[in-house]
């Protein structure tokens, strides 16, 4: 007896042979169909558990804040699925609530994600989140980095990262300082609709750098850090003596810093887009 190796195709002698299909009554030979249309599989992991939940994911991040809800064709469109692919995985997507589907075939998220999204909310922590990337910020820059928030008339420092320099800008979490000057203010203010050509500037611009406004000696870099909605945090601020803060270190921080403020919105369930824009645009 002939021994293979294991995997090993079956010669055409070991193969069992198979009479051909006729066409019944026509003693025809027939030639089995190939369907064209559904593409072979590109390799094994494409079945795994871990590819459909990315092809769900994807779904779920193809819907847009201004949309009202998205046809098969549009979240075929954006997420490159096959639409036989959308249709299985928008069936269990629905099961779950995560997606709901009206009647005239348009999709929308479902009220699954509202109260994964609420769920999310309540635990958020902003300390949690901003202190890894402040320290990040501070080792990066090499100067303190704090986060203001609005209170009426003044901003508050919430949080803070000290400068590893004996000479540096001193303000402790809970100091309270003016809101219309320092870059932290006018970003503030700017990012809130204030009014002005000066705000309207910082808001295209993306960050704003100030230098002697509110201490003579001191100069400060803000970026605005956004939430849920769009809705404004706060302010990412660098801030330290005008004598190492000038323009020479804006230029060699800014790209990293901006980043950093991106990665800050993003985790808070904001639109990065306008951060990282402003890192485009530079």
């Amino acid at each position: 007896m002939k021994s293979s190796q294991p995997g090993a195709r079956p010669t055409s002698s070991d193969a069992p042979r198979r009479a051909p299909a006729k066409n019944r009554g026509t003693g025809r030979h027939l030639t089995p169909a190939t369907p064209d249309a559904v593409p072979a599989p590109a390799n094994a992991a494409d079945s795994s558990g871990v590819a459909v939940l990315d092809r769900a994911c994807a779904i779920l991040q193809a819907f847009q804040p201004d949309d009202d809800g998205l046809t098969l064709a549009e979240l075929a469109a954006r997420t490159t699925l096959y639409k036989s692919t959308l249709l299985r995985l928008a069936d269990s997507l629905i099961h779950h609530r995560l997606l709901v589907r009206f009647e005239d075939g348009r999709y929308r998220i479902g009220p699954a994600c509202f109260a994964l999204g609420a769920l999310y909310q309540r635990s958020l922590k902003l300390g949690d989140i901003l202190l890894p990337l402040m320290r990040e910020l501070a080792e990066l820059s090499g100067e303190s980095a704090a986060f203001y928030v609005r209170d009426r008339d003044m901003r508050v420092c919430l949080h803070r990262v000290d400068s590893r320099h004996a000479v540096r800008f001193h303000v402790r979490e809970g100091d309270v300082l003016p809101l219309g000057s320092g870059s932290g203010g006018l970003t503030l203010l700017a990012f809130a609709g204030e009014s002005g050509e000066r705000y309207a500037r910082i808001r295209t611009a993306g960050y704003c750098v100030s230098v002697g406004e509110r201490d003579r000696d001191t100069a400060g870099i803000s970026a605005p850090v956004f939430g849920v909605g769009q809705a404004l945090r706060g302010v990412l601020t660098l801030a330290g003596p005008s004598s190492r803060v000038d323009q020479a270190f804006a230029d060699r921080v800014l790209d990293g810093f901006l980043s950093i403020a991106a990665r800050s919105s993003e985790a808070l369930g904001g639109d990065a887009a306008p951060l990282r824009d402003a890192i485009g645009r530079r």
